[in-house]
């Protein structure tokens, strides 16, 4: 086993059977490394599952309720030329959280990174705050993410391999306002635990994290107030899909970094912003 994530191999030709059958590798596709991606029905988590099929991964894409559009992204993965599998678990759940990662491994046989990308985005805000709130936010943002590093991690010393775990945080973080306060106090804890993970977890699991800046419509947000909002930043465009998916690849397969994070966003944290971009594209819509 080499000191890092095993690079994919290059895509196999022939699609894995669409059955559901358990997807041991083969001899032939023995090496080419499988990642849990969260989340991976549909939006961001859908796109990076894809690129990463694309570029030689076999993927494993949870889902909570959004089983048959996660079973569509599983057939355009095994279309180009990846094993697929889909997974239901709601990650709230800690037992269910805790069994995901012994479920892929009964099914697919080894796992060498996961993505977290699954995320609970509500608004509230200071004079809102809830403990309630707080806690839907970090059972959902946080805690999976770190149940899930830790048993990759103690798969990978059980097998004797290296992985990576990339975790999706945001821009925010590096540029904060009081807006969305419960899910940006997840996120900010989440990066916290990545940097602590990335330390107490080397040299056999490394542990990173992409920011994306605006990349899709959420919450309230209009069509014309995502198009404003994309532009509010530096270099006049924000995050798209596929960008953030380039850099969870990059990032997984760049066995010399860990323990950092990756902010594509067009430039947006480097702008002072005293409330979330939301309400400033509505104010300049």
């Amino acid at each position: 086993m080499s000191e890092s994530t095993p690079l994919p191999a290059s895509p196999s030709a022939d699609p894995a059977p669409a059955d559901g059958a358990a997807c041991m590798p083969s001899a032939s596709d023995a090496d080419r490394p499988w990642v849990l991606v969260t989340g991976a029905a549909r939006r961001i988590g859908r796109v990076v599952a894809l690129e990463l099929a694309a570029q030689g991964w076999n993927v494993a894409l949870h889902c909570h309720h959004s089983t048959a559009e996660a079973e569509a992204t599983a057939g355009e993965a095994r279309s180009l030329g990846a094993q697929a599998e889909v997974f239901g678990a709601d990650l709230a759940d800690a037992l269910a959280c805790e069994a995901l990662v012994p479920s892929v491994l009964l099914r697919c046989g080894r796992l060498d990174a996961v993505v977290n990308n699954a995320s609970l985005f509500e608004y509230d805000d200071v004079a809102g705050f809830t403990v309630g709130a707080m806690d839907r936010h970090w059972r959902t943002n946080t805690a999976p993410a770190i149940l899930l590093t830790r048993a990759l991690h103690e798969h990978l010393l059980a097998r004797g391999g290296t992985g990576c775990v990339v975790n999706l945080l945001d821009q925010k973080l590096a540029n904060p306002n009081p807006d969305y306060f419960s899910y940006t106090l997840s996120k900010a804890a989440l990066e916290a635990a990545g940097v602590m993970l990335a330390q107490a977890l080397a040299p056999v699991l490394r542990v990173c994290g992409v920011s994306p800046g605006v990349t899709l419509l959420s919450g309230p947000m209009s069509q014309d107030e995502f198009t404003a909002a994309h532009r509010l930043t530096p270099l006049a465009r924000s995050s798209t899909p596929e960008d953030i998916a380039r850099a969870v690849r990059y990032l997984l397969e760049s066995p010399a970094i860990t323990g950092t994070t990756l902010l594509v966003d067009g430039g947006q944290h480097l702008q002072a912003q005293p409330r979330d971009v939301l309400f400033l594209a509505r104010n300049n819509d």
